[in-house]
């Protein structure tokens, strides 16, 4: 073939299927570009999790108890993608967190919050406490489809005493929506919201008992944020759960059900076992119609057994993250790059999706994990020092930290993740994790936009317009790339200066 006819550099199979057995991690790999005959604007991140569960933005927060609580969920779905909660907390701490999501943006929300009259203002207080937000609906009896006789907010409760009741402070006669003919179309109550001013809009039968509840929020959120992951149904953000194999985990099941969560995540480190396959059976049995995403895998071969067992998507990596010791203590797992590539390669077969687990340390490594066959990425570490993460800020040194430890820390298994390791009381706890501490990032809210910003260019610098123009460039071996030297490598990042300045990875 004549020479000047050949495309550069190599093809992700011929990289990767190579006769020396050597498996690679992002770092290693550098993509060539393409052509680029579109803009920015025309570039598309729409992506899915598991089979029927879709993002308008590839990111997934990781169930780690230092990462994903209900306000990294909240913002993660408000901007596109979705947190998946921990399960290191009992089974009432978790549909808690669950609730929390659920309740923050609904359009109309059918099951809100309500008190009676004769409930008091430490009730109430102790609800905000609770739910983040400070206006409820009140009721002859306290519950939803009776009579609303008023409306109660922190201002009305300000500087009273706690014991008193709510019929002595409550707002009387609000502002209401009444249906018509047993509907009412949200853009009208939004409007009727918008004029009368206030931050909470009740909707009443003709009897004037409550039906549902609108907020000023909630105009605002679909304004500024038109991406939102929402369940089509229920037009609430959506939001994963993790849960473990052991002990409750069916009890903690139901009550995720009931309480809304949208997808499963069976969190453990070694996903192909009997004990996740049987977890796997019974939650298909029992809700065919919640997805399930298992793991953790690296190999077609654990793929296999998980898909065939009903699998609704995977969670590739073992060993990668930036604290995780499994390969150091354990000597098991596989490079992400080449793990993500092979178990890609054999789920497309079955349509289900590939979530990029570990590994992850900058933009350019969540463009090269989709490039490789994924559909989404997990981020733990750069996530753990956002304003939403769990933990509380301090100061080291002058510099600005958050607590992050890995769920296979000495640390995090005193309250109860050994179980992920399957550890029995009795046996030596060997950590697979360690516990450290992550730099201040700031709000989600302008983090993951920067970070999807930046995979937009990696979109473009190939030349392709949305995910599955490049797993097709992928697999047809017209996607190219090169493996780096540690030369290469350092040519690559920042290099020869006296210092310099970064404000996001």
């Amino acid at each position: 073939m004549d020479i000047y006819k050949q495309m550069c550099g190599l093809s992700m199979n011929k990289i990767f299927r190579n006769e020396m057995g050597l498996a690679y991690s992002y770092d290693d790999l550098i993509f060539l570009p393409g052509y680029i005959d579109f803009s920015m604007n025309e570039i598309d991140l729409t992506s899915r999790i598991s089979k029927r569960i879709e993002l308008k933005c590839p990111i997934v927060s990781s169930p780690m108890d230092t990462v994903t609580e209900s306000k990294t969920a909240i913002m993660l779905a408000l901007l596109g993608g979705i947190g998946i909660i921990h399960c290191n907390n009992t089974i009432e701490e978790q549909c808690n967190e669950v609730k929390v999501v659920k309740r923050y943006n609904n359009g109309f929300i059918t099951e809100p919050i309500i008190f009676s009259p004769n409930n008091t203002i430490k009730d109430v207080r102790d609800a905000i406490k609770i739910h983040k937000f400070s206006g409820f609906p009140i009721t002859e009896d306290g519950k939803v489809h009776s009579k609303l006789v008023g409306m109660i907010s922190s201002r009305d409760i300000d500087f009273e005493d706690e014991n008193v009741f709510l019929k002595d402070v409550m707002t009387q006669n609000p502002v209401v929506y009444k249906e018509e003919n047993g509907s009412v179309k949200l853009k009208d109550a939004n409007n009727i919201l918008k004029k009368c001013k206030k931050s909470r809009l009740p909707i009443v039968n003709n009897e004037g008992e409550l039906q549902s509840l609108i907020c000023r929020k909630d105009i605002r959120n679909m304004n500024a944020y038109p991406l939102a992951t929402k369940n089509k149904q229920t037009k609430q953000l959506m939001v994963g759960v993790a849960i473990s194999t052991h002990k409750d985990y069916k009890d903690r099941l139901h009550r995720l059900i009931e309480v809304g969560a949208d997808v499963i995540v069976i969190d453990s480190s070694q996903g192909n076992s009997s004990f996740q396959i049987s977890t796997l059976k019974y939650i298909k049995q029992t809700y065919p119609d919640v997805d399930v995403i298992c793991g953790n895998i690296v190999t077609k071969e654990q793929a296999q057994n998980l898909i065939s067992n009903g699998a609704d998507g995977l969670r590739v990596g073992m060993g990668v993250g930036s604290i995780c010791t499994t390969q150091e203590v354990c000597g098991v797992g596989r490079p992400q790059a080449t793990a993500i590539y092979e178990v890609a390669r054999y789920a497309k077969e079955s349509n289900v999706p590939v979530i990029a687990d570990g590994g992850i340390s900058n933009s350019g490594h969540i463009f090269k994990a989709l490039a490789l066959g994924a559909s989404a990425v997990m981020l733990g570490s750069l996530i753990a020092g956002t304003d939403e993460s769990p933990t509380d800020y301090y100061y080291k040194d002058g510099v600005r930290l958050k607590k992050y430890r890995g769920m296979g820390s000495l640390d995090a298994m005193k309250k109860y993740s050994s179980e992920r390791y399957f550890i029995n009381e009795n046996a030596p706890r060997v950590a697979q994790g360690v516990s450290g501490e992550v730099t201040a990032k700031g709000s989600l809210d302008k983090y993951i936009p920067f970070l999807i910003q930046s995979v937009k260019h990696g979109y473009q610098n190939v030349g392709v317009k949305k995910l599955s123009e490049m797993h097709d460039n992928l697999y047809n071996e017209t996607l190219r790339g090169h493996l780096r030297s540690s030369h290469a490598i350092i040519e690559g990042g920042v290099h020869h200066l006296y210092n310099h300045e970064r404000s996001f990875q």
